[in-house]
């Protein structure tokens, strides 16, 4: 695809970060395959800069590609024949080089997977802290970018108050992947619903999105795309796994009790056989990766540890570990087709109701900024042993919308408000706020509008797509 889809908030700070009279320093964070290094590059074009890509290689080899990347993007070949072996003399060379030959002109650094530059060379923060400090802050004529994939990583090390480049930063990017109604732009062909089962199979990726083909159905992308052994998403979680973690087994283990409905600590422990005392650091690294988050029901009262329940952030990795990961010798003896209606299609749109659920508490904040809601809120769901609600948006105007989502059919309207009704009764409303009911359907019922607190998919993407987030 030729086209370059949505980042146009971040591709616009860029460049005026480009076209400011001081020198930048912009780090870039987000998780595997969320685009990070295609929107450096599509900042850079045309513009005069170095891209390195990290790699996991000693710190004297990644020096000396630094600098012979450099030597090509540049059009400086003597870079190439800089004896240096530490990065201090590599950044500083090259931007001095590139002073003397184009003074006045901005240079952009790029340093891409930085958490694997960093690992070679821990010394490389004190060095770029210094860099800044003494050369570039002042001279304004920088624009230096670290881009890292592993959350945990860049929140710490590179942003963190420990970090020696604490403060420093004059502005970062938070790259999140797409939201459903960006990703539908991926696929213009296919309906409304298509395009929503497509956002529940891989989410908002582009590398993802791409992956599938719009000429073909859903149940065909399925065989052709997550079932075939020799097609990219197939071996996917597995390689990123392999790729940021040291042992596999037990993140696997962990991710897999979690797709099959294990979500307390306790449970998946359980269901891992995994002491649970060991448990939080696995947790803790698949959060920090994005690839699960942490829950907590919302209903404004602190949130009791205990009730903590985790759910798989990735939809890819949630089909995955859901359908792929369990029926991996029934797809290869059997083969996809059969492997698909066989294990898979009977429980497809029950699974695809979950993504439902999440798509419609992303909908949510677009609804209120519709209806003109200023007040800031919290969107959740909530559970305890008597209830369960989808969704829970809780306003500082003293108003929280409790709301069902039902991705199939619904044959009674009136019964899916009386449910509703009697969950409300059971929501514990403790600081005694306004309760607003909204119900979210994949089609809406005859008769039923927004006026009754009605949405579908149609309206979903009919609503102002959210502003990008840079936090």
């Amino acid at each position: 695809m030729a086209e370059f889809i949505g980042r146009a908030s971040e591709l616009d700070l860029l460049e005026r970060a480009f076209a400011s009279k001081r020198s930048e320093f912009i780090p870039i964070y987000g998780r595997r395959r969320v685009g990070k290094s295609e929107l450096i590059l599509k900042f850079m074009t045309p513009k005069p800069g170095v891209y390195y890509l990290g790699q996991q290689s000693p710190a004297a080899l990644q020096v000396r590609g630094f600098l012979e990347e450099a030597a090509t993007a540049l059009r400086m070949p003597l870079l190439a024949e800089l004896r240096a072996t530490d990065w201090q003399t590599a950044l500083l060379t090259v931007a001095e080089q590139w002073t003397v030959a184009r003074p006045g002109t901005k240079l952009v650094l790029a340093l891409d997977e930085f958490q694997w530059i960093a690992a070679s060379s821990p010394s490389i923060l004190a060095t770029l802290q210094q860099c800044w400090d003494r050369h570039w802050k002042d001279a304004g004529n920088v624009v230096l970018l670290l881009c890292g994939s592993y959350l945990g990583f860049m929140e710490r090390e590179v942003l963190g108050q420990t970090s020696p480049l604490f403060g420093r930063r004059t502005a970062q990017i938070h790259l999140r992947p797409f939201g459903y109604q960006e990703a539908a732009r991926f696929h213009p062909r296919w309906s409304l619903a298509d395009r929503a089962r497509a956002y529940f199979l891989v989410g908002g990726l582009p590398q993802y999105l791409l992956c599938l083909d719009q000429t073909a159905s859903i149940a065909q992308n399925i065989r052709r795309h997550l079932l075939d052994e020799f097609a990219p998403l197939f071996h996917e979680p597995t390689f990123l796994l392999r790729e940021e973690l040291r042992e596999v087994a037990p993140y696997h283990a962990v991710l897999f009790a979690v797709a099959s409905g294990h979500g307390t600590a306790r449970d998946i422990a359980a269901a891992t056989a995994l002491p649970e005392r060991n448990l939080h650091y696995y947790l803790q690294q698949l959060v920090d990766l994005g690839y699960l988050r942490r829950r907590y029901p919302l209903d404004r009262r602190r949130p009791n540890p205990k009730q903590v329940r985790f759910a798989m952030d990735d939809p890819l990795l949630r089909f995955w570990f859901r359908f792929v990961f369990p029926n991996v010798s029934v797809i290869r003896g059997a083969g996809p087709a059969r492997a698909f209606d066989d294990r898979i299609a009977p429980a497809l749109d029950a699974w695809f109701g979950i993504g439902f659920e999440s798509l419609c508490r992303e909908a949510l904040p677009l609804i209120y900024a519709a209806e003109g809601v200023s007040a800031g809120f919290e969107v959740g769901e909530y559970w305890s042993a008597d209830v369960q609600i989808d969704i829970v948006g809780m306003r500082d105007d003293n108003w929280t919308d409790l709301g069902e989502c039902k991705w199939g059919s619904v044959n009674s309207p009136g019964g899916l408000e009386r449910e509703l009704e009697q969950k409300v009764a059971i929501y514990p409303n403790s600081r005694g706020a306004s309760l607003g009911r909204r119900y979210f359907t994949r089609r809406k019922p005859a008769g039923k509008d927004r006026v009754d607190g009605w949405y579908s998919l149609e309206d979903f993407y009919a609503l102002d797509v959210a502003p990008a987030r840079f936090g």
